[in-house]
């Protein structure tokens, strides 16, 4: 069944993507720091205040799928095929992020080149962990505080930086998740 998304939604939708795309093109162009959050707005056609409404800080202006992003990490655990570790299923999943449907080398360049944008990225990305370790700890029958799966969360979260940045990611991320595999046993 087709869900209908109503005018407002479809309007909010498109405000908050145009917005993003505006702010992507004018920080590739120019430079984060070099664009102020009134010149994204005007870019956009809304005000400041309509900016903010949507996203937070000018760093999350180019970080907006992090439900989707949440969404995936926990689908990648809770929908792995049968006999597949969870290990396995998150090394997979890296790689599909990083790959696939991963950022530009433009954008990346962007981020590794702008301190403030790297640090945010990196905690928007750990923000996930508590999520990933409360599906890890439902699939392994523990309680969601479990120390071993919150670690095997964290590390795996914290991988991904190292697999995007490698030459080689798939095997960056072998050697990674090998490693998380051989001292994370259970299946």
């Amino acid at each position: 069944m087709t869900e209908v998304i109503g005018r407002r939604e479809r309007k909010k939708a498109q405000t908050r993507q145009a917005l993003a795309d505006a702010a992507l093109e004018l920080f590739l162009a120019r430079g984060y720091d070099e664009v102020g959050v009134k010149e994204v707005a005007d870019a956009a056609d809304v005000s400041v205040t309509t900016l903010f409404k949507y996203f937070p800080s000018k760093e999350a202006l180019l970080f907006d799928q992090d439900d989707d992003i949440e969404a995936a990490l926990v689908q990648a655990v809770h929908g792995r095929p049968p006999g597949y570790s969870i290990v396995d299923a998150l090394r997979e999943h890296m790689l599909r992020d990083s790959a696939d449907s991963g950022p530009s080398p433009e954008f990346i360049g962007l981020i590794e080149s702008t301190p403030v944008l790297r640090d945010y990225a990196r905690r928007m990305w750990m923000r996930h962990e508590t999520a990933l370790t409360r599906a890890i700890a439902q699939e392994m029958a523990a309680p969601e505080d479990d120390v071993s799966c919150a670690s095997l969360a964290r590390f795996a979260l914290a991988s991904r930086e190292l697999i995007v940045a490698n030459e080689n990611p798939r095997k960056a991320a072998e050697e990674i998740f090998g490693n998380l595999g051989r001292g994370w046993r259970v299946q």
